[in-house]
């Protein structure tokens, strides 16, 4: 078998100068917020999360003492502009030929020429440069869509327009445009915008795949590159996209005579050393990691030892004493027999005391005994393993479900204990989400299925993610069966975006548009849930069609007109805080959720220039409610009527002379 790694494998020159500047900034001290993940690539991204770095939607989350780093893609004008009038702190990783392609279709829209762009509207680097057109461009994703654009648009042909690449868009696709283009528009200005490290790298991976019978391309699987890389090499021979080294096909490894190595340009060098590491491990050691070995040489002997075992190797035994490190037992012998606590249990934590108690009855398997010492070595765990290896390989075939305990959380994934048999359960197979963190599992009892068994080398994967998506269906289908507008739920707040939070209602997810969280106006949803939290809610709309439940949270009792209507009628006098002067009036808050105006002729008993001659931002005030229109949600507030009504007590209040006759005068 014969290894080769292209040579352009791994991080391009802009992904390298993002991460590094990222690190910089960290090292320096800098609470670092990134305008989308950095890379693509979840394991640097998960590095960069634990240092600190948090991801962001918009600047608007981004905290006055931040520092906020644009990443190679780069962004909209409009957004560089939100930044500066905001007077962030920002470092600006857009990669060269990236703001290449700006400043061209920049200009192209300054001379009134049409932009058309080859790439994918939704990825992060065309947004950004659509957002450099002052006119709205043409995206088209190959050459079928392009060809599509101009029978839809024959003014093209005579027009002057400007043609752009992607500059991940794949080489073997740009070169069917530009013949498409020579053809219809001859006065297209076509600039050749491919990155030069994407041009090397498809080339690369290209002719490697020609000459492998299997290719493995490493990488994240929502990065452009890397998928570009995965469908050239596609075309030549067997091609897997893999994240990490846990992703190995390990027979199809095996079986492979020639295989070909490339990597995206936002995977980084460690990765790809992990991929070589283990791959070396599956063609040297039969895929054997060491622990796995000694499992694998003691299954050997324990199968080799069960041919051979007769019915006085056998023996069924009554607990009778319990140490912190072993148990004893009665065999009906006149030697004493005893269990090791590590040939108990396959669980490496467990405790005596938690496995049995005195009077059980177990079976057994002679181990050693010594006569001169009067005492039996036995083991419940290798007898187990080699019950609970027929359950194993039944459970493979028929898909059945088997309750095991999470004994370990380990570099890859979990160890679940069923039947005494270790059972290894993928990170990617075991949360319904890869988000959710393994060690919440430890010591968890959890269902799982068996998704894969190597009866030569005793070892089986397992798969909970399959057990809580059929849950989850379950519940999904018994959710649409009864679910109608209104109805409420009590539901955990599964996550947040900038628009809004999603709940799960249990076996199907919601969302709560930001809209719906709060009566008041709110930037960002964590100012009223966060994750985990367990809230109420109703449904406002279902499409069943498309899966999607829209949640209200808000209640109409908070409704602050509903307050105002029952708690502050007209004639009210109320204590407001003024929030914004105008030349007309002044606004000032009456409860929160609700601002009233306060005509300038209202504001004080005599005549005033401009508000401002009475009141400023902050003052609070009293003033009666002379009119509420609930219909267009708008409320009168009077200065002036109030200081008269408090005038016209102090009058009725104040004491009358009495007038004397005129003869005591």
């Amino acid at each position: 078998m014969t290894i080769h790694i292209a040579k352009s494998a791994g991080f391009c020159f802009g992904v390298d100068r993002a991460v590094q500047m990222v690190f910089r900034l960290l090292d320096e001290g800098k609470q670092v917020y990134t305008l989308g993940p950095i890379i693509h690539n979840p394991q640097i991204v998960q590095e960069l999360e634990a240092r600190g770095v948090r991801i962001v939607d918009t600047p608007a989350e981004v905290p006055p003492d931040g520092t906020l780093v644009i990443r190679s893609h780069g962004v909209a004008r409009a957004v560089q502009e939100d930044i500066s009038s905001r007077g962030l702190e920002c470092a600006d990783a857009t990669c060269p030929f990236v703001r290449k392609i700006h400043k061209i279709v920049s200009r192209a829209c300054e001379a009134g020429q049409t932009v058309l762009i080859a790439g994918d509207a939704s990825h992060p680097e065309i947004e950004g440069v659509i957002g450099y057109c002052t006119a709205p461009p043409y995206v088209f994703r190959n050459a079928a869509e392009l060809r599509d654009l101009l029978e839809k648009h024959p003014e093209f042909s005579n027009q002057k327009v400007c043609v752009i690449a992607q500059t991940t868009f794949s080489l073997e696709e740009w070169g069917n445009c530009l013949q498409i283009l020579k053809k219809v528009c001859t006065n297209a200005d076509v600039f050749a915008t491919i990155c030069n490290a994407t041009v090397q790298r498809q080339s690369e991976a290209s002719d490697l795949a020609q000459k492998s019978d299997l290719m493995l391309v490493i990488g994240g699987r929502h990065s452009s590159n890397t998928a570009k890389l995965r469908d050239v090499c596609a075309q030549s021979c067997t091609t897997y996209l893999i994240e990490k080294a846990e992703e190995i096909p390990s027979q199809a490894v095996k079986k492979a005579v020639s295989i070909g190595i490339t990597a995206g340009a936002s995977t980084p060098a460690s990765i790809i050393k992990e991929v070589l590491d283990t791959m070396t491990e599956i063609i040297e050691g039969a895929g054997l990691t060491e622990q796995e070995s000694a499992e694998s040489n003691f299954e050997e002997m324990l199968e080799e030892s069960l041919k051979s075992l007769n019915t006085d190797e056998k023996v069924r035994g009554v607990v009778v004493g319990i140490a912190p490190n072993e148990i004893y037992v009665d065999v009906g012998r006149k030697q004493a027999g005893f269990v090791p606590l590590s040939e108990l249990s396959a669980d490496p934590n467990a405790k005596t005391e938690d496995l049995v108690k005195i009077g059980d009855e177990l079976d057994l398997l002679i181990m050693r005994t010594n006569d001169q010492e009067g005492t039996i070595m036995l083991s419940k765990k290798r007898l187990d393993a080699v019950k609970g290896w027929e359950t194993i390989s039944e459970a493979e075939e028929n898909e059945t479900v088997l309750t095991g305990v999470v004994t370990e959380v380990i570099k890859g994934g979990v160890i679940a204990v069923t039947n005494g048999v270790r059972v290894f359960i993928p990170a990617s197979q075991a949360t319904a989400s890869r988000n959710d963190p393994l060690d919440a599992l430890l010591k968890k009892e959890v269902k799982f299925r068996i998704i894969e068994v190597n009866r030569q080398r005793r070892r089986a994967v397992g798969s909970i993610r399959s057990v809580l998506k059929d849950e989850r269906k379950e519940l999904a289908d018994k959710f649409w069966e009864t679910a109608e507008e209104g109805k409420e739920f009590t539901g955990v707040v599964k996550s947040l975006t900038a628009y809004g939070a999603f709940v799960d209602l249990g076996g199907i997810d919601g969302m709560v548009h930001i809209s719906e969280l709060s009566w008041n106006r709110i930037k960002h949803p964590s100012e009223v849930v966060n994750v985990g939290d367990t809230i109420k809610v109703y449904i406002k709309g279902l499409d069943k069609e498309k899966g999607k439940i829209s949640l209200g949270y808000k209640k109409d009792e908070d409704n602050p007109w509903e307050i105002l209507k029952k708690d502050y009628p007209v004639g009210t006098t109320v204590e407001v805080q003024v929030v914004g002067l105008t030349t007309f009036g002044a606004f000032a808050r009456i409860i929160p959720g609700i601002d009233g105006l306060i005509h300038i002729s209202q504001i004080a008993d005599h005549r005033i220039e401009k508000p401002q001659d009475a009141l400023k931002n902050g003052d609070k005030v009293k003033a009666k409610i002379t009119d509420i229109d609930f219909d267009k949600h708008r409320v009168s507030l009077s200065i002036r009527a109030y200081l008269e009504e408090q005038a016209a007590e102090t009058a009725e209040e104040a004491p009358v002379a009495e007038d004397k006759p005129a003869d005591e005068e």
